[in-house]
C-alpha cells in the first residue's frame, strides 16, 4: 500500500484576497489601505488594494512601508536565540547581569528575571512602566530615556514571581532587546541590522527612515479613518515595536523561518537560532508561547504566528512550518479588530473572517456650555480602567487611567462632541458616551460605548 501524502492546504487565490481586502476597506470602513502578502511552495506573491492615505491616490504594493509594531518582538527574540546559539548569552542568564551594577532589577521570592523571561511575558514586569506618562500606551513618547527606565526598575516591587505566570509586557520586550545591545555594544537598531536584516537582505526594515522608505511611507490612520502621525517609540523601548518594514520584507523573514526546514526556501545562517524559537514552549493564556511566537492549534495544525499595532497601523505575520505556508497582512488604519482574522483566515480556511462594522458617523451639535460642568468627575468603567473627564471652556475631554500590577498609566486624552445634551462621541477612535443623570442634572454614571460593547462606569466620589 502506497503511504498516504498529504497535499498542502490551498491558500486562497489573488482574486479571493482581494474580495476580502475590497469588503474589509471599502464597506466595513476598517482600513486605507491593505498588503497581503503570502509565501507558499509555488513561489510568494502580493495581493494590495487601498490607497497610502486619504489625500494621497497612490496605490500600495509589497514595498510600501508600514510601522509593524509588536511584530518587531519576534526580531527581538531571534536577536536572543541568535546570541544564545552563538554562546554569547544564556536563556537562563539574569537579566541583571546584562545592566550596570547601579541599576536594581526588582527580584520576588529569591527568584530573578531572566532573558526567557523576558522573551515569553514571564517576567512579572508589568505592560508599561508606571513612569511612561500622559501617552498613548501604543505610541510612547520618544523623550523617555535610559535612566528613566533604570530609574523605574530600581523603584519597582514584583507583585508575582518572574517566571510564574504570562502577562505580556512591552516594557519586558523593550528591556529585552535594550540588554541584548547592551551586552553587543552597540545600539537595538544597529544589532538588528548586522544580524539579522542585512544578512536576510531585508533593506526595508529598520527604525530610522532611509530616503527611499520615506518616499514609500503608507500614512497611518486612527480607528476613524483620520490620518495621525508616524510613531516614534523611545530607544529603551526599541525592542518591544519600533521597527518598519514592508510586505516584501516580511516575505524574506518568513522565508528564513520556513528554509530550516524546508530545501528550495531561503537557507539563512540564522536557521539553528529560528528552529530554537519553536522549541522553547510556555504557557500563554490558553495557548502557549516560544521566544517570540505565539502558537495557534486547531484541526490538528499550528500556526507561529504575532500580530502588532501602533497608533496608525495593525500588522499580522504568521506561518505553518507543516503546510509550509506563510502570510503577512499589514493596514495603515489603528481599529479594534485589526487583520487577525484575515491572517488566520489565508492561512486556514477553516478560520472564520470577522465581520467588523464601519466606524459610526456622527454630527456635531451646540448645546449649552453650563451642561458640561454636569458631566465632569471621575468614572469607573472597570476594576483597571477609569476616565476622567474635564472641561476646558465649552469643550469637554476624556482621559483614561488604566492600572498595571498597581501601577497607574495614563492613557491619551481625547475631545468628546456632543451629538445631543447627554450623548457625546470622539473623533480619534470608535469611543461615544452616555451620561445619565439624576433629578439635579448632576451626572452618576455614564456608558462607554466601544467596539460594538456597552460599558457601564459609576462615577466616584
Amino acid at each position: 500500500m502506497n503511504p498516504t501524502i498529504l497535499q498542502p492546504v490551498p491558500v486562497l487565490s489573488n482574486d479571493e484576497i482581494r474580495e476580502i481586502l475590497v469588503k474589509r476597506i471599502d464597506q466595513q470602513k476598517q482600513a486605507v489601505g491593505i498588503v497581503v502578502g503570502v509565501v507558499e511552495p509555488a513561489g510568494r506573491r502580493i495581493v494590495a488594494y487601498g490607497k497610502l492615505a486619504h489625500a494621497d491616490p497612490a496605490t500600495l504594493d509589497g514595498d510600501t512601508i508600514f510601522e509593524i509594531g509588536s511584530v518587531t518582538k519576534v526580531f527581538t527574540s531571534l536577536l536572543l536565540a541568535d546570541m544564545v546559539n552563538r554562546k554569547e548569552v544564556a536563556l537562563d542568564d539574569l537579566a541583571a547581569k546584562y545592566l550596570p551594577e547601579n541599576v536594581k532589577l526588582p527580584e520576588r521570592s529569591g527568584r530573578s528575571i531572566t532573558l526567557l523571561d523576558l522573551s515569553t511575558h514571564r517576567s512579572g514586569l508589568p505592560p508599561l512602566p508606571g513612569n511612561l506618562k500622559l501617552m498613548d500606551p501604543r505610541n510612547p513618547p520618544a523623550g523617555y530615556s535610559v535612566n528613566d527606565l533604570y530609574q523605574f526598575l530600581s523603584g519597582y516591587s514584583l507583585p508575582r514571581d518572574p517566571g510564574s505566570e504570562f502577562e505580556y509586557s512591552n516594557l519586558g520586550a523593550g528591556l529585552l532587546g535594550h540588554l541584548l545591545a547592551y551586552r553587543a555594544g552597540t545600539d537595538y537598531e544597529t544589532l538588528i541590522g548586522t544580524r539579522i536584516t542585512r544578512p536576510l537582505s531585508m533593506p526595508d526594515t529598520r527604525i530610522t527612515f532611509s530616503s527611499s522608505m520615506k518616499r514609500r511611507m503608507a500614512t497611518g490612520h486612527n480607528a476613524m479613518l483620520a490620518p495621525v502621525a508616524d510613531s516614534d517609540l523611545p530607544t529603551p523601548l526599541a525592542g518591544a515595536g519600533a521597527l518598519r518594514g514592508s510586505a516584501n520584507d516580511m516575505l524574506t523573514f518568513l522565508e528564513a523561518f520556513l528554509g530550516y526546514r524546508e530545501p528550495g526556501y531561503r537557507e539563512s545562517p540564522l536557521a539553528p537560532a529560528m528552529k530554537a524559537m519553536l522549541e522553547v514552549r510556555r504557557p500563554a493564556g490558553q495557548s502557549e508561547i516560544g521566544l517570540g511566537w505565539l502558537f495557534y492549534s486547531t484541526d490538528g495544525r499550528e500556526i507561529a504566528w504575532h500580530n502588532g499595532g501602533t497608533g496608525g497601523f495593525r500588522s499580522f505575520v504568521g506561518y505553518d512550518p507543516q503546510e509550509r505556508i506563510g502570510v503577512v497582512v499589514l493596514s495603515n488604519a489603528s481599529t479594534p479588530g485589526g487583520v487577525d482574522d484575515i491572517g488566520f483566515h489565508l492561512l486556514n480556511p477553516k478560520l472564520p473572517l470577522a465581520n467588523p462594522e464601519p466606524p459610526r458617523q456622527h454630527t456635531e451639535i451646540c448645546i449649552d456650555p453650563e451642561l458640561l460642568d454636569h458631566y465632569t468627575g471621575r468614572y469607573q468603567v472597570t476594576p483597571n480602567l477609569i476616565f476622567e473627564i474635564t472641561r476646558d471652556g465649552d469643550r469637554l475631554f476624556a482621559k483614561g487611567f488604566a492600572q498595571a500590577a498597581g501601577q497607574p498609566i495614563a492613557l491619551p486624552g481625547f475631545e468628546l462632541f456632543a451629538e445631543g445634551e447627554k450623548n457625546f462621541f470622539a473623533r480619534v477612535a470608535d469611543h461615544r458616551f452616555t451620561f445619565e443623570t439624576g433629578p439635579e442634572g448632576q451626572a452618576t454614571s455614564l456608558i462607554l460605548h466601544k467596539a460594538g460593547l456597552d460599558l457601564p462606569a459609576h462615577r466616584l466620589p
